[in-house]
């Protein structure tokens, strides 16, 4: 969801206690669109101004920095390196926060900077402000083609976003309220009337005091009645009393374990279909909230040129073999090719030159019919029997090589589904670097001209409850590396039954395992799956000693043959519990 301005307001009554008065050490730039602010004491201010997830929050989520810092971070730390916070202000409900800093230049003389954040979905942006409103540079830069009514560009006066022309929520009184519902069309919605009518105010909102009003998110003014009209406006006086008390509360909606909303009071309209889950912090509820979202843009992103690469290279492969296996089919008919060679060679003495087709008796054909063979006129009779016999002896030969071939093609249809699920975990810039190595050694990406210095990544390392390691490969070559030379050979080697996924190593050291450790090193090997959205998801688990690597298979291929199953249903919040680092 859109961080809304009440929520924002939220947030920073939560921040300012936090972030006023504080020094910043550090500005970092992990993504395009998110500026960290690493404050004395390791305090990490995150500012995003990306247009699916914009906000400002304290966050404890490591995320990896580029190896070269981008323009606009290292814009940031000429500015804002020993810069102290002196205030955190939000304009009258509006989505922009500004951020006022002290700082000092090189030569120690003082100055002020402001950093502004403006928090509107796509129009989202970050912009450095002179102590004259000057904009020194900003994330996005808007220019008259982009923007005939307002520019954002270094050198210009800093405007703010034109008004919306509705009247902020919090200013409304009980008269204005009531002379607007009498003025609104009685088919509209309740939500839909505050929208209309107010800035301030969210969606998920707006439906949420329509629901403590009416019952029903999508009731009419109609159905209300004076009765069902006081009701409203007691409802949402409430509301505008609970915003100026600033009695705000941390809730996260989670559908099947799963956030997809967030607010700062309490939500009843999704009734038994959602669970509210209160936080002691919004910017802890944040950081869960967009994890997930956050490693799968940033994969998208990192990874976009790899999943383009192995998508691309696995649907040629897929109509490859689609074309094979029609080849294979004809190939599986070649006796009647022999046949007809045959039957032309048993009537040459009746046949003539120039002949389009042959009409004889089948001694093939235990009902003895008879048969059209079609010929090639500028052909001798002979010359078309011996065409007959080359096709047989062709069909023949393909047989055993498109058998081949297409054997080859499924292997590397399903490694580069792997590969393409390794692609969906990817974690860091290392992971990606790892997996277009991988790539080039199998082929699907040419050579690079001189080698990429790399530093080696471990596995994923978690830790069971009851205390035994667990090691999951984040690609198919440590995959490789983990299972048939890392792992000992008395270890638990997990994998998910017949679904593409990660090696996982339950270290036993020899001892005798627990149900419940083997229930969470399966949850594991689920949850590092394409099975991660699935239930009762089958989980292979054997020692490593059965785990074999067939001669030139493809990276990450094992086979095994001694194993047993268990069935598990992956746990997002067991994993992120019992990962080590």
């Amino acid at each position: 969801m859109a961080l809304d301005a009440i929520c924002l307001q939220a947030i920073l009554e939560e921040l300012r206690p936090e972030v006023v008065g504080a020094r910043i050490d550090k500005v970092q730039q992990p993504a395009r669109d998110q500026v960290i602010l690493v404050l004395r004491g390791s305090r990490r201010l995150l500012l995003c101004a990306g247009a699916n997830a914009p906000r400002i929050q304290l966050t404890a989520l490591s995320r990896e920095n580029p190896a070269e810092p981008p323009m606009f971070c290292m814009l940031l730390r000429k500015h804002l390196a020993g810069a102290r916070i002196t205030d955190v202000v939000q304009p009258d409900l509006e989505r922009i926060v500004r951020l006022e800093l002290d700082t000092a230049d090189e030569f120690g003389r003082p100055g002020r900077r402001t950093l502004v954040l403006e928090a509107m979905g796509r129009r989202s942006n970050l912009i450095l402000l002179d102590e004259e409103g000057r904009i020194i540079d900003c994330l996005r830069r808007v220019d008259a083609d982009m923007s005939a009514q307002r520019q954002v560009l270094p050198g210009l006066y800093y405007q703010p976003p034109a008004a919306v022309g509705r009247l902020p929520v919090t200013e409304e009184t009980e008269a204005g309220f009531r002379e607007k519902l009498a003025a609104a069309n009685p088919e509209r919605q309740l939500d839909a009337f505050l929208l209309d009518h107010y800035f301030g105010v969210s969606p998920l909102m707006a439906r949420e005091l329509a629901f403590r009003a009416a019952g029903e998110t999508d009731s009419r003014l109609f159905t209300l009645g004076p009765e069902g009209l006081d009701r409203f406006w007691a409802v949402f006086s409430g509301f505008l009393e609970a915003v100026e008390e600033k009695h705000f509360t941390p809730i996260c909606l989670r559908r099947e374990g799963r956030p997809f909303e967030f607010a700062c009071f309490p939500i009843a309209q999704y009734g038994a279909a959602a669970e509210a889950v209160p936080y002691e912090s919004f910017s802890t509820l944040l950081d869960d909230f967009y994890e997930a979202r956050e490693q799968e843009e940033r994969a998208r992103q990192r990874g976009a040129d790899l999943i383009r690469t192995a998508t691309t290279a696995r649907d040629r492969l897929r109509r490859k073999l689609s074309q094979q296996e029609r080849d294979y089919a004809e190939t599986q008919n070649r006796d009647q090719l022999r046949q007809c060679g045959d039957l032309i060679t048993a009537n040459l003495y009746r046949m003539e030159r120039g002949s389009s087709q042959l009409v004889c008796e089948n001694f093939y054909d235990e009902r003895g019919g008879e048969v059209t063979i079609p010929l090639d006129p500028l052909l001798t009779p002979q010359q078309n029997a011996a065409k007959y016999y080359k096709r047989y002896t062709k069909a023949k030969t393909a047989e055993h090589y498109l058998r081949e071939q297409m054997e080859i093609a499924r292997r590397d249809i399903a490694y580069l589904e792997s590969v393409l699920e390794e692609l969906h975990h990817a974690e860091t810039e290392q992971d990606f670097l790892e997996i277009r190595n991988e790539l080039r050694e199998s082929g699907f990406l040419k050579k690079a001209g001189r080698k990429e210095r790399q530093r080696a990544a471990g596995p994923r390392k978690f830790r069971t409850t009851s205390g035994f390691q667990v090691l999951v490969g984040r690609n198919n070559r440590q995959n490789d590396q983990l299972t048939l030379k890392d792992a000992d050979y008395r270890d638990l080697w997990l994998h998910t039954q017949k679904i593409h996924g990660s090696h996982v190593i339950l270290r036993t050291g020899g001892r005798e395992v627990d149900d419940d450790t083997l229930v969470e090193a399966a949850k594991i090997a689920a949850y590092y799956s394409q099975a991660r959205e699935s239930g009762n998801v089958p989980v292979d688990y054997t020692q490593v000693k059965h785990v074999k690597k067939p001669a030139g298979a493809r990276p990450g291929m094992v086979i095994y043959q001694t194993y047993q199953t268990i069935n598990v249903t992956p746990d997002a919040g067991l994993v992120k519990m019992l990962r080590e680092g």
